[in-house]
């Protein structure tokens, strides 16, 4: 069943307060605050995936319970390990909402703990239309509950526990970063 659409503009408006608001871990992430909000300003519909110079998309890297381990999926277009996230949709009201909801249907695992303060931002080119566009991805991170199993989705061909430590050798340098921020900030 799918919820309800939001009221027009909320997520719009909730995506602009916690990026107002995000305190930056460093230069480089503050620039990339600065455009997504530049972003978000020029485009009414900056949040949903038909936005074709780019979109705000939510991820997030879920976590193990003791924090050792990162859940990662094969993404199946892709071919890559990833992050587990996605498009906004209009039933979500906040991008916290959205980067947990997809982290559920991505891995299967209820009860997850997201952390709704972004650990980082990553802009980067996906082929969502003819010619491209930019995922403008504000990434969160959670702990899975004790002994969580995970269960495939449609959108991936795995999912994995990785060694936060010993990451896939396919592993971008985006990946590593968001992994590297986020296990720090969801410890017990």
């Amino acid at each position: 069943m799918t919820p309800d659409p939001a009221p027009p503009g909320v997520l719009h408006a909730d995506a602009v307060g916690l990026l107002e608001a995000w305190p930056a871990p460093d230069p480089g992430q503050d620039v990339l605050r600065g455009e997504f909000l530049a972003h978000l300003a020029a485009h009414a519909d900056g949040m949903w995936r038909e936005c074709v110079p780019g979109h705000i998309t939510a991820s997030t890297a879920v976590l193990s319970d003791d924090g050792a381990r990162v859940l990662l999926t094969l993404h199946r277009k892709l071919r890559m390990w990833l992050q587990l996230g996605g498009h906004c949709e209009p039933g979500d009201v906040t991008l916290a909402a959205a980067a947990l909801r997809e982290a559920t249907e991505e891995s299967g695992v209820p009860g997850l703990r997201l952390d709704p303060v972004p650990v980082a931002l990553d802009r980067h080119r996906v082929p969502c239309h003819p010619g491209g566009s930019w995922h403008l991805d504000v990434q969160f991170a959670a702990r899975a509950p004790a002994g969580a199993e995970p269960a495939i989705s449609d959108e991936s061909d795995d999912l994995r526990w990785f060694p936060v430590d010993a990451l896939p050798e396919s592993a971008d340098a985006a990946l590593r970063r968001l992994v590297a921020r986020a296990t720090p900030r969801t410890e017990v």
